[in-house]
């Protein structure tokens, strides 16, 4: 069966006089981000002197786990077999808030690095966690237009699995590892679990989107045993983590013919909180949504 067109190879309207014109406008950054606070990545590092390590767990293949983030503390995403990526979850302890990757996405761009925070949703909108290292920052932009540590795929789930295999059933999605984890962690029935699993940090998955039709396109991730992603929790953190079950992504997920590999998570409590570090104040709008004009 051939493959639908995607735009722009299949317009119906032909260009009008000032196209090229029109197609000149120079594009302006949505949120310029001078006037954001910076995280204090010198203090941040100074921290991890004699840090003592609290606790570790592994990820199994195909499969998730919960862990817990006390505030102050940091946590890293360790590659060990082999490469492997792997999709984050993030809520406030309490569940009450979340990882807000669409405002993430637009504040600090489409993959995450060193310095970026996870930011949470409205009406919070506060760092709930700052990366403070990452041993896949070299790789930067391919030719493609790819880099690691994406928040513009969703996270790989067994609804459009279904939807695109012509009604195929696959429980090992990230979303519904996700949705077990969680279950578990908080002694949850499935539903109501599910309704807290939100869209995921893609943690050293490979990624970008393509510039003729601009779909979203996987590839071979960069990651080897040893590299790690690290995170400072700026509040108390409930955290779920899926090794996909696309392995490192070269060729497919939702799937069990793709190696994969375990993940490692470790969190490290600091002998002293960063230098000038306190928890993310609220955020400074008074919620009158004009109420009242």
């Amino acid at each position: 069966m051939k493959a639908p067109l995607m735009k722009p190879s299949r317009p119906e309207y032909s260009c009008p006089d000032d196209a090229a014109d029109r197609r000149a406008v120079a594009p302006i950054i949505c949120y310029p981000v001078d006037a954001l606070p910076q995280p204090d990545l010198t203090a941040y590092r100074a921290a991890r002197d004699g840090w003592v390590q609290l606790f570790e767990t592994i990820i199994p293949p195909r499969d998730a786990a919960c862990f817990e983030v006390p505030a102050g503390h940091f946590f890293r995403i360790t590659s060990t077999d082999g490469p492997q990526v792997g999709d984050l979850n993030l809520w406030s302890a309490d569940l009450s808030a979340h990882f807000y990757s669409g405002k993430t996405r637009a504040l600090h761009g489409t993959h995450l690095s060193t310095g970026d925070r996870m930011w949470s949703n409205l009406p919070d909108l506060r760092p709930l966690a700052t990366i403070t290292d990452d041993t896949l920052d070299w790789y930067g932009f391919d030719e493609w237009g790819g880099s690691v540590h994406d928040v513009i795929g969703t996270r790989c789930d067994p609804y459009t699995h279904a939807l695109l295999s012509g009604g195929g059933q696959y429980h090992h999605c990230c979303h519904s590892n996700l949705t077990r984890a969680l279950a578990r962690a908080r002694n949850m029935p499935l539903h109501q679990a599910e309704a807290f699993i939100h869209d995921v940090l893609n943690v050293f998955m490979c990624t970008g989107f393509t510039r003729d039709t601009g779909q979203y396109f996987m590839k071979a991730s960069p990651v080897r045993p040893g590299d790690y992603l690290e995170f400072f929790a700026e509040t108390d953190l409930l955290a779920a983590l899926s090794a996909c079950p696309g392995g490192d992504c070269a060729g497919q997920h939702s799937s069990d013919a793709a190696q994969c590999h375990p993940l490692l998570v470790q969190v490290f409590k600091p002998m002293t909180p960063p230098a000038g570090w306190t928890g993310p104040a609220s955020n400074p709008y008074d919620r009158s949504h004009g109420a009242g004009i």
